[in-house]
């Protein structure tokens, strides 16, 4: 049997006893959390019984179904006792394993997808919860050796599904639901020392298999949001304007992981390792914001369809985020865009490909592109009906746009830049269409000429667009007499567009 206590730090109790913030919570509202819980995520919840036995709440036969669009969701859990230690905290005690099984169908965008048909064994030994509050607000702290899933194919399964299994081990945290009913306000905090996933697969008919494993240390994570409930959640935009929210933040450390695939008797090996990672994500009425990183990343690739015995890539850091308003703003709002990937490198067999001679420095590629603003939205993005109305008008207007940092290195050749713009929405007729602009930017380019020259004694470049790019390019820069280098400043004034401070338009 697997235990979960459910126990009120007594220090606690004694202090906050006199104020009254502490209250007891029985095994019937523990049980009702758990339900009102799976019904908030449109879960169904049954049991065959459950009945008092002196102090405890035997709860028997207990089964979670879901059902959307085709799919479904099963969970079967024995026996769950409640306990009451007469001390306003609850023991729970459930069966050792809960079996679950998940059935979906064919995703239709992919060719040669099968049905899913799952069965899961979810395993967690020797689990402690700690509940403290009240049954409108129940807050418990757990910690445990591990939780294991495994995955194995159901009783109609498709030959070729697999099996899989996903470990987590020394796990720790604490959530805290509050909230009568559907709607909830629940608060979280995880962390674990590693996880550990494998898999293998194989498709007779395909002559196909494939085996994979992956370990990623030190994982933690937090996460608050308001949900409404299932049924409040099916329209997202009347969703948003309820209260729906949630914001989350996951990190890792060290990553390793190992794909072989052998298809139609051709192997492919897929081993690669990282030092860590992290994403966010945050969403309410007002805007949208996702984001993800990772650090040193090393990939490589053995192949029988690439021409040379392994590919390797890796990088020192790439970043994306992205902030954006999603429903009608009466003031200018916040955006931002970032992407990033600094110090990419690739296999020198790949540059051998196009750079046989080596005339072409290998140095490690770096791409930045840093932008924030402000837009006036004027369109609910999650309103079906009034998007549509559009066409092709904007759902906002652009008041303002920081290029804090543009940069993008290559082959001995480097671009930065940096700038700052104001728009004017009441005037879209001096440039056609677009709001008048007022800023300017300040490009650096060191080294393009001399890529260009090498590019056109390899071959790769005709010696006419070289001799284009070259005059249009002095047209809005000023190069240096004495080294490879341009520089320009692109400026927006006086209704007019200028380039070193000479007026181009």
């Amino acid at each position: 049997m697997k235990h979960w206590k459910l126990a009120g730090s007594t220090a606690a109790i004694a202090i906050l006893a006199g104020t009254g913030a502490f209250a007891d919570v029985t095994p019937e509202e523990v049980w009702q959390n758990w339900q009102d819980m799976s019904t908030s995520a449109g879960q169904t919840v049954t049991s065959t019984s459950a009945e008092r036995d002196g102090d405890t709440l035997v709860v028997s036969g207990v089964t979670i179904t879901y059902e959307k669009d085709g799919t479904s969701f099963t969970s079967a859990i024995e026996q769950i006792d409640f306990t009451d230690n007469g001390d306003g905290t609850v023991d729970v005690t459930t069966s050792d394993n809960t079996e679950m099984s998940l059935k979906a169908p064919a995703a239709k965008d992919i060719d040669g997808a099968v049905p899913t048909d799952l069965k899961i064994t979810l395993s967690q030994p020797d689990m402690v919860v700690t509940a403290s509050g009240t049954a409108d607000a129940l807050s418990y702290e757990f910690e445990g050796p591990s939780v294991t899933a495994t995955f194995e194919p159901g009783d109609t399964a498709a030959e070729a599904q697999g099996n899989f299994e996903v470990a987590l081990s020394d796990l720790s945290g604490k959530y805290l639901v509050e909230g009568n009913g559907e709607a909830k306000k629940i608060t979280s905090d995880f962390a674990a020392k590693s996880l550990k996933v494998t898999g293998t697969g194989k498709d007779e008919a395909k002559k196909s298999d494939v085996t994979f494993n992956a370990t990623i240390a030190d994982l933690a994570g937090n996460s608050n949001g308001n949900f409404l409930g299932a049924a409040a959640m099916a329209d997202m935009a009347k969703a948003l304007q309820g209260g729906f929210a949630v914001n989350g933040n996951f990190s890792h450390g060290a990553m390793t992981f190992d794909l072989a695939v052998t298809e139609d008797g051709k192997p492919t090996k897929i081993t690669g390792a990282s030092e860590g990672g992290d994403m966010s994500v945050a969403m309410d009425a007002t805007h949208l914001q996702f984001g993800a990183g990772g650090k040193a990343l090393n990939l490589t690739i053995a192949s029988a369809d690439i021409p040379f015995p392994e590919l390797k890539i890796g990088y020192q850091e790439a970043a994306f985020n992205m902030l954006m308003p999603v429903g009608k703003t009466a003031e200018p709002a916040d955006f931002a865009f970032l992407t990033k990937l600094v110090g990419f490198t690739v296999s020198d067999e790949v540059w051998g490909m196009f750079d046989p001679a080596g005339n072409l420095p290998h140095d490690p590629a770096t791409v930045v592109i840093d932008t924030k603003g402000k837009v006036t939205m004027t369109t609910d993005l999650f309103d079906e009906a009034a998007m549509a109305a559009l066409g092709d008008a904007p759902p906002g207007d652009l008041n303002a746009l920081d290029v804090t940092e543009l940069k993008a290195s290559i082959a001995g050749a480097e671009l930065t830049g940096a700038g700052a713009f104001t728009f004017d929405n009441t005037d879209k007729t001096t440039f056609p269409g677009v709001p008048l602009p007022t800023g300017k930017m300040d490009l650096k380019l060191t080294g393009g000429n001399t890529l260009l020259d090498k590019l056109v004694a390899m071959g790769l470049l005709p010696q006419d667009q070289a001799m284009g790019f070259k005059m249009m390019v002095s047209m809005f820069a000023n190069s240096a007499t004495d080294k490879d280098e341009m520089t320009s400043t692109l400026e927006f004034k006086d209704k007019g567009f200028y380039a070193n401070g000479q007026k181009l338009q």
